[in-house]
């Protein structure tokens, strides 16, 4: 006899294939293997993915939510462009992100937000010891994000969650600028930080989060300028 399918079991079959579709196109999108301004076809993902247009449909819709799947007016979808005219006011607000929520972190943090904060910079470095690039962005993303929450502060939390989703491919080229092999004392400057949180030394915590972004506007700024610089065949 054949087994009988409840519409239960078909919402979370449906919730299990927008989660596969939204990790998969996400990951791809912050690689940088579907590059900005690109086209996505509801069609040929569906046909990819096996399944209807409907969680196809969701998944985009996660997407555009967090800035990297743009809906046109014409409800086709094309992967967000990265807003480089924009980009030194963004820089701005995520250093000054850094600085505020590391400062308040030292001030309101308790013991289980240590405890948070230094099991996802142990999750960190085992994505810099595996040079992989989609790990390290996704760990280094919940690190500052476990920081933020020990701010206690819900505005600047939501804020910098913000600026850390809208920068995962501004991230990506900064780890390419290393090809994927980041510094070890990059690396460290997590473990410093952490240190000044826990000692509750708000003013070292906001030197070491300022130097920090500092670091990576500095070598993401080269990159682009570099790039510029490169020599056009005639």
């Amino acid at each position: 006899m054949a087994a009988v399918t409840t519409p239960k079991q078909n919402r979370r079959r449906r919730g299990s294939g927008v989660t596969l579709v939204y990790q998969v196109l996400r990951d791809e999108i912050i690689d940088l293997v579907l590059p900005p301004g690109s086209s996505i076809d509801e069609i040929e993902l569906a046909t990819r993915f096996d399944m209807s247009r409907t969680p196809i449909r969701e998944a985009l819709v996660r997407l555009a939510a967090e800035g990297l799947v743009t809906t046109l007016p014409n409800r086709s979808s094309v992967v967000s462009n990265i807003d480089f005219l924009n980009l030194s006011a963004f820089f701005d607000a995520l250093s000054l992100m850094h600085r505020v929520t590391t400062r308040l972190a030292a001030q309101h943090r308790t013991d289980h937000d240590l405890e948070d904060i230094r099991a996802n910079q142990a999750a960190f470095a085992q994505a810099v010891e595996a040079q992989n690039a989609l790990a390290m962005i996704a760990t280094n993303r919940d690190f500052h994000a476990a920081i933020a929450a020990a701010a206690r502060n819900t505005y600047f939390e939501t804020l910098f969650n913000r600026l850390l989703d809208e920068g995962r491919r501004i991230l990506r080229l900064y780890y390419s600028s290393f090809d994927d092999r980041l510094p070890a004392h990059y690396l460290k400057e997590h473990d410093h930080m952490i240190d000044a949180i826990a000692a509750g030394d708000v003013e070292t915590a906001d030197q070491i989060a300022s130097a920090h972004a500092d670091q990576i506007v500095k070598q993401i700024q080269q990159l682009i300028a570099s790039d510029r610089r490169q020599k056009i065949p005639l």
